[in-house]
């Protein structure tokens, strides 16, 4: 009788995926959720070493997001609770490097999201910075000042910039949800009537897709053919791709990713590899799919990743932005940086 038991309990947890099981544990206080690699499609082989090894370099923070790697060789991220920018790097580990770089004032209420965002390079290497609670994009200037690039639309204040992406003309894309504002689109201080993608090139800001209710990460395919576009909306849990027109702008969205049946956080930041697969940062962990949206792998961390960034002399490492907790794990293939000769 017990041994039917037994084999009754292992079939049944065989059938309960993984990732569940590690979850579960965690709630019910049997310790924290491992760190692995679920791996989908053979297909992921050739981008996931079987040996590779998921590393946790740091912990301690409020909610990283927004990394870049310097080519100097230390990586950048924000810790947005906190309202700083950190810096990692393999000799000295992490460090606060700047303050208050989302949001003027010291203190950021409970909950916010309003320190700084997602960061990237330009083309001739100065970073770009969203920052929520301000409502602006910035650039960092060699000296150290900050260029404001973009803080209104047709004279309203931006909602909150989360993230961005150069295309390679020098064109920036950026996200602009409300998650900054403490009541999202119920908050006073809202001034557009929708969330947006927008465009900025030779100084004009142009809306480019308004049709996401939460537009969050994204990401350019490596022709530039495509913009991938995440919407972290609880409740719709979907990743969409566009075409990029001739003069920058967007048309037929298609729906690339739908992980609405997936627990956990809603879609959030990506990358691309120079393959064109995606890194999507959503439920559970950061999923990777070929270019045609097939499902190869899971990238399941501790704890739930934001967002990525390529990293490494080579390109092939891949950094994780998770929570309070940053993670890296070496991969095959090198990704898409905003490097300036690329």
């Amino acid at each position: 009788m017990l041994r039917q038991a037994a084999g009754a309990f292992r079939a049944l947890k065989c059938r309960v995926p993984r990732a569940w099981r590690e979850r579960a544990k965690a709630v019910l206080g049997r310790g924290p959720a491992r760190s692995y690699v679920e791996r989908r499609a053979l297909e992921l082989d050739q981008i996931v070493p079987r040996d590779a090894k998921i590393e946790q370099l740091a912990e301690g923070f409020g909610f990283t997001e927004g990394p870049v790697w310097i080519p100097d060789g230390y990586l950048l991220f924000a810790d947005l609770p906190h309202n700083v920018i950190r810096r990692w790097d393999p000799r000295h580990g992490a460090s606060v490097v700047r303050t208050r770089t989302g949001y003027a004032a010291a203190d950021i209420p409970p909950g916010g999201s309003m320190g700084s965002n997602g960061m990237t390079l330009d083309g001739e290497g100065r970073l770009t910075i969203c920052e929520p609670g301000n409502h602006r994009v910035t650039r960092q200037e060699p000296d150290g000042r900050l260029t404001v690039l973009a803080d209104r639309f047709e004279g309203e204040r931006l909602n909150s910039p989360n993230d961005l992406v150069y295309k390679s003309d020098g064109a920036l894309y950026f996200t602009d949800p409300p998650h900054g504002l403490p009541l999202e689109d119920d908050d006073p201080a809202k001034e557009l009537p929708f969330n947006g993608v927008f465009r900025l090139a030779d100084g004009k800001l142009t809306l480019v897709t308004a049709e996401l209710p939460r537009p969050n990460g994204l990401a350019f395919s490596p022709d530039e053919k495509y913009l991938y576009v995440s919407n972290s909306d609880r409740n719709n849990k979907i990743w969409m791709r566009y075409d990029v027109e001739r003069d920058g702008s967007l048309a037929n969205g298609k729906l690339f990713l739908d992980l609405n049946g997936e627990p956990g956080q809603e879609p959030d930041g990506m990358k691309v590899d120079r393959r064109g697969n995606l890194y999507l940062t959503g439920p559970g962990g950061l999923w990777i799919t070929d270019p045609a949206g097939r499902i190869l792998g899971v990238i399941r961390t501790t704890h739930e990743p934001a967002n990525a960034a390529w990293g490494d002399a080579d390109g092939k490492g891949l950094y994780l932005t998770a929570r309070g907790a940053l993670y890296r794990i070496r991969l095959s293939i090198a990704g898409i940086r905003p490097l300036p000769s690329q």
